[in-house]
């Protein structure tokens, strides 16, 4: 009897395992495989704190997207590839991300590497119709991603350098600081070239003279001295400049090493060091960018207290507009459905155009025409005033105005080659 009773039960637990599995199966057959994103920075080298600062906003987005129960019914899967601060390294990433089954790519640290990715991304999606990628662009700001180089499979999530030099150039002289003679001081590759022509643009807006130029080498340069010699000879009022990284971080050790009495207009300061490195000489300096905590209010102070019990410090230099720009793409997810248990690109492409989301400075949206996000931008200035310091001096970036999307906006521009798929 004990024999029979054992054979009865074991036939009941077969039955319910074979359920089991083919409850399983069914689920993920229906669900189909997790959507897998990835993201290609510089994440070793010279240049990867930026890198790193990216991956961290990412991260940041995804964790709390997931945690919300993720696309399709399973977590968003990111997988990291380190470019190594160089295109080549880029490209052969591209290819790895594709082949581990990757649908949207992000990068952001380097338009130079930008430049790569988009064009691989471009030329894949060229050759394989329905099977599409997306590069979303975190942070590679040069004219030609939304001009010449531009594609229906690239959104651009920061602003570009035309954006950035108006509205230093307008609030500026709006506060009677920009002065008459100004110093274009950049890096010579494609986001360098592009902020030097909006500076030469703007003159006749601004009121100014263009009285010196710089377009130097990129991440090789290791005593700025000569060129501070050069800024304090033209006798300029103000610099404005595109630098970022070591780059910036360099020069404003110049600076401060030369007690160079001059404004900078910049875009890049609060990257961490900056202000360390210049001491009390950056007093007055102005900076343009996607964030100010101070400048959010109640909102923008909440979502650095979050951003810093996440990631243990407060947001800056790249890392707000990466979250924005990737709480979007996260928006616009959550209308896609699965299409044959993936995700169909071309249809997240159309719900992203369609996406408005409120932070906490004001609202961001996608201009369909070109992919470039319309975003407000904050004018600040480096005070003492400031509540949130950094670089543990008893300095930080003091909001004095807010522009809107569209107060901030530059029309969509003459070399837009974006095609849409027909």
């Amino acid at each position: 009897m004990f024999e029979k009773m054992r054979r009865k039960t074991w036939s009941f637990l077969k039955v319910g395992l074979s359920l089991a599995v083919f409850s399983i199966f069914f689920v993920t057959a229906a669900l189909g495989a997790p959507l897998k994103v990835g993201i290609v920075e510089t994440l070793s080298g010279p240049q990867a704190s930026t890198g790193l600062k990216c991956l961290a906003a990412v991260k940041y987005v995804l964790n709390a997207f997931n945690a919300a129960g993720g696309w399709g019914g399973a977590p968003v899967q990111l997988l990291e590839y380190d470019s190594q601060g160089n295109p080549a390294g880029a490209a052969d990433k591209v290819k790895a991300a594709i082949a581990d089954g990757v649908q949207i790519i992000f990068q952001g640290s380097s338009s130079a590497i930008g430049g790569q990715v988009s064009d691989d991304v471009r030329k894949h999606n060229l050759r394989n119709p329905g099977n599409e990628i997306i590069y979303h662009n975190l942070g590679a700001q040069a004219m030609e991603f939304t001009g010449k180089r531009n594609h229906f499979y690239h959104f651009r999530y920061s602003p570009n350098a035309e954006i950035y030099v108006k509205a230093l150039v307008s609030a500026m002289k709006k506060a009677g600081v920009l002065g008459k003679r100004v110093y274009s001081m950049n890096q010579n590759y494609s986001w360098g070239q592009d902020v030097q022509k909006a500076i030469l643009d703007y003159a006749s807006q601004g009121g100014y003279q263009v009285v010196g130029a710089t377009l130097h080498d990129v991440n090789k340069i290791q005593d700025f001295a000569p060129y501070v010699a050069k800024i304090k000879d033209s006798n300029a009022e103000t610099v404005i400049t595109g630098n970022w990284s070591n780059d910036l971080l360099l020069l404003m050790k110049g600076v401060h090493a030369a007690n160079l009495k001059v404004r900078f207009a910049t875009i890049f300061l609060d990257q961490p060091g900056n202000i360390g490195n210049a001491g009390e000489v950056a007093l007055g300096y102005y900076l343009a960018n996607g964030f100010n905590a101070e400048g959010g209010g109640k909102e923008g102070e909440k979502f650095a207290g979050d951003y810093k019990a996440k990631t243990g410090h407060y947001p800056d230099f790249v890392e707000p507009p990466i979250v924005f720009g990737m709480q979007m793409l996260c928006e616009a997810l959550k209308k896609v459905k699965p299409e044959g248990g993936k995700l169909n690109t071309t249809t997240l492409v159309k719900a992203i155009e369609a996406v408005q989301i409120t932070t906490p400075v004001g609202k961001w949206r996608m201009r369909a025409e070109d992919h470039q996000v319309l975003l407000p931008i904050v004018l600040s200035v480096v005070s003492k005033d400031a509540k949130y310091k950094v670089d543990d001096t008893d300095m930080g970036f003091k909001p004095v105005k807010v522009l809107t999307a569209d107060e901030a906006a530059c029309p969509v521009q003459a070399d837009n080659a974006m095609q849409r798929p027909k």
